[in-house]
Order: structure tokens, then sequence, then C-alpha cells
């Protein structure tokens, strides 16, 4: 199939999605444009998530692939790549494909590549002869239209959006003032019983929270149970005396927030629930920035109680100015979670902005300057050992007691065996001993008998997880 913007008519879902694709038109918006010269062209994305868009288009048969969530198919971001590469007025950089563009080719039916599809069409398309379900041209000239600005519509939008925040403002409160009454129930009843019983004593505050708007909470407590459990029992009753404490600390800091720090202020708004648009965050003065060049060094995807996965992607950047960043995604659950987001081992250019912290940790990217591509599976670590990667942790957790996971990078640490159980230690520091994940405890026993092992790991406050680690030995690398 000769791409062709006939073709992309045919296939666009309806006019909204080609009046979408029409503002993506645009080489700024995508830091990675590329080709084969055998049919495939895929590129990279910015969208309103914390990561870039990954796409991919077979151009033999028009079969796509996009990371975003959108329920639209073909999305507005695979309809804007094969618009582009119709109208040719972009470049796309001969290269070879990534190793995600070779997954997705690998995994998908129809027409092998650089087979003559004739009249093929991805499903979900029109076929020949049939309607188009949008037009080109229609969204071009809606796109140039002036729309007449209305004052007095901003004026009365302005207003209700002020009633509807002071709405939710006094529903938060009165939701807290519940939740310090459950607290005080839980602790009237006992940790032990509360422990025995934390799905069913949490589910009815869960949803008390939701109908207040302090969302994240919610999410939080509704969350509680399962990381309890996943503890041994032994640490079960501490876990819930610090997990509980947390939301009574929170509780008292939301009520106090004017008289807090700016940025510790708008931290404790995002753990209720209260969030800030990427736009907001690009534009806002105030808000932190790093440029370099980042190391994936660690990714997890799970889904939450709220049917939500969550995407976490860990970055490193060395050198002068070293630091962590995490780039935090949620997408349905219906989503695909294979090849979203980058990869642990890719590297890329790009500025981060961080959300407002004590601990500035959160980010996106605000510009990519340059495609992700694979380099070492192990980024230059700081010469530091696992006792300065605990004593900054501990900082970490003064300045945000919420701190949750935390990036440990470090050198010259050993794994121990103690039973059954793995621990991560440091030579230098004997009471240093951070017991390693217990769904590791078979896949990361090689590194016991591997001597110093240099490596990452996430710290949850409970145990550590390793997603890479290098000993003399070779590589090692979280399955």
């Amino acid at each position: 199939m000769v791409m062709n913007l006939a073709k992309i008519e045919a296939l666009a879902p309806d006019q909204a999605a080609l009046v979408a694709a029409r503002k993506l038109l645009k080489p700024a918006a995508w830091p990675t444009l590329a080709c084969d010269g055998a049919g495939l062209i895929w590129g990279e994305a910015q969208g309103s998530g914390a990561t870039p868009y990954r796409v991919v288009v077979a151009e033999a048969d028009a079969g796509y692939k996009c990371t975003c969530p959108s329920r639209k198919f073909p999305c507005k971001h695979s309809l804007a790549l094969m618009w582009m590469r119709a109208e040719g007025k972009v470049a796309f950089a001969p290269g070879s494909p990534p190793q995600w563009v070779n997954d997705w080719r690998s995994r998908r039916r129809g027409p092998s590549q650089g087979a003559a599809a004739k009249d093929a069409a991805p499903k979900g398309s029109v076929a020949k002869g049939s309607i188009a379900k949008g037009s080109i041209a229609a969204a071009i000239s809606g796109g140039e239209e002036a729309v007449a600005s209305n004052p007095k519509a901003e004026a009365r939008a302005a207003a209700q959006r002020e009633r509807n925040r002071q709405d939710r403002e006094a529903a938060i409160l009165a939701g807290l003032d519940e939740l310090d009454l459950w607290l005080s129930d839980q602790l009237d009843r006992g940790i032990a019983a509360f422990v025995a019983n934390a799905a069913g004593a949490c589910r009815a505050m869960v949803q008390r929270l939701v109908d207040a708007k302090a969302s994240a909470l919610a999410t939080r407590l509704d969350s509680l149970p399962s990381r309890l459990f996943s503890l041994g029992e032994a640490a079960r009753p501490k876990a819930a005396v610090v997990e509980l404490g947390l939301f009574h600390l929170l509780a008292e800091a939301y009520r106090r927030q004017d008289a807090l720090d700016p940025a510790l202020r708008e931290d404790v708004r995002q753990m209720i629930g209260w969030t800030q648009t990427r736009e907001a965050l690009l534009a806002d003065p105030n808000a932190m920035r790093a440029a370099g060049r980042w190391h994936v060094i660690a990714t997890r995807n799970e889904v939450q109680p709220d049917k939500l996965r969550r995407m976490e992607t860990w970055l490193w950047r060395e050198g002068e100015g070293a630091r962590c960043a995490l780039l935090l995604d949620f997408v349905p659950v219906s989503v695909s979670a294979s090849s979203m987001g980058f990869m642990v081992g890719e590297t890329f250019e790009a500025e981060l902005v961080f959300h407002a912290s004590p601990v500035p940790l959160r980010a996106l990217i605000a510009t990519q300057t340059s495609p992700s591509g694979t380099g070492e599976a192990m980024p230059m670590l700081p010469e530091a050992g696992l006792a300065a990667a605990w004593q900054a942790y501990e900082q970490a957790l003064g300045a945000r007691p919420w701190l949750g996971d935390w990036p440990f990078l470090f050198k010259g640490a050993r794994v121990r065996r103690n039973g059954e159980a793995l621990f991560l230690t440091d030579p230098a520091e004997a009471n240093l001993a951070l017991p390693i994940s217990p769904d590791q405890a078979v896949s990361a026993l090689p590194l016991a008998q591997a001597g110093p092992v240099d490596g990452v790991g996430i710290w949850d406050g409970w145990r550590i997880r390793i997603t890479q680690a290098k000993a003399e030995l070779g590589r090692w690398v979280d399955a």
C-alpha cells in the first residue's frame, strides 16, 4: 500500500481524530521520526503523559501500534505519523528498528514486512469504495478557523471553577474528619485485629474518601491490605502502625497546608488527590528542571485496585549534578502492558521538569532532544557504597515522611544468604543488611556467589528489589 491522504481518511475513526492528528504535524512534537527503508516507520510523540508515546506503522498494509491509552483506532498519533509520511514534508531518519519496534513486528499478524498487500487494511479501516468517516480537507480548514472569545462566558466558567474548587476543599476536609474517627476506631480495636481484617476494615473508608474527592489518598488506603500481606507475618503489625500514622500525618498536614513551605504544600495536595496538568507544570516558572543524558535504570508496571495500570520508569543522570527521576503514567487496564514506555538500558537526551516536592523525584519529559537508544546495561554509578545510599534515603525520608519507593545506586555491596532469605549488605557497615524482595530469592541467588556487586535497586521501606547488577562474572538483570 502506498501511504496517501485518501487512505488515511479511510482509516480515521471519525473527524475528531483527524482534527486532533493535524495538531501533531509538527516535528517539534516528535523527538524521533525514523524509517528502515523497507516499509516500517516509527516515532516517539510528546503527549500528556510523563513519557513519550511510541508509534509504529507498517506501510505495506497500514498496520499500526501506539502506546497511548486512546480508545480510538487508529489514534491521533498513528494518524499523524501516517499523515507526515504521506505529505513528505518531514524527514524520517533512516536507521535500524529499535527493540520495541522489532518486538511489535514479531508479534503482529498480517502481511510480512515489505509485502505488497493490495487493498489490505487493518481492522477498523474502511473498505474500498465505502464512505470515509473523516475529511482531511475539513480538518485543515477547521483548524485554521479563528474562534472569537467570549469574555462573559469565560468569566462565568472561571467563577464556576472556583466554586467547584471550594466545594471540593470542603468535601476533602469532611472526609479527613471521618478518616480521623476511623483511625481512632482501628487503634481502639487493636493493631492485631486490624491486620487480620485489613481488607474489610479499609473497604468502607476507601469509598468515603472517594466520595470526598480525595482520590489519591483513597488509592493508597485501598492498596494497604495487599502491601501488608506482601510482608512477612512478623513485620505486618509494625508496618500497619507506620502506614496508619502516615494517614494521620497527611490529614494534619492538609489541614495546615497554608503554613507549609510551597513545595511541601504542593506535595501534600498531590498525596491527597489534587493533580497538576502537564501544561500547568511546564508553564510553572518555579518548577525545577534538569537536562542531560538519562539512563533507564528500572521499570515497573502494576495494576492498582482502582483498575488503572501504574507504569514507572526510573531514570539516572550521571556525571556532574547526578540525580534520579521517576516518570509515572497511569493507563486503563484494558491497554496492553507490552511495549509501553522505555526499557531498562535505554538512554536519551532530554530536559525533565519536576513536580514540586521537598524531595523532587517525580518528573515528566519537557523536551526530548535525541531518540532513545540502547546503551550500556549498567550506567556509570556514583562512587558510593550501600551505606551512603542508605544515608541519602534517610535524609529524603526526613524531608518527606510518606516517601514511598526510593532508588538505591551502590558499589561494592555483597549479597548474603540467611536460610531462604537474601540480604544486601555493605562490607564496611556491619549493621546494614537490607532484605531482598522474597520473589528474587531464586533469581538473585547467583549474586551471593559473585563477590562484590555494583547495582541498582528500588527500596520500598521494607525490602529492596535489585533491578540490575554487575560483578566480575558479568551482568545480572531482573527478569
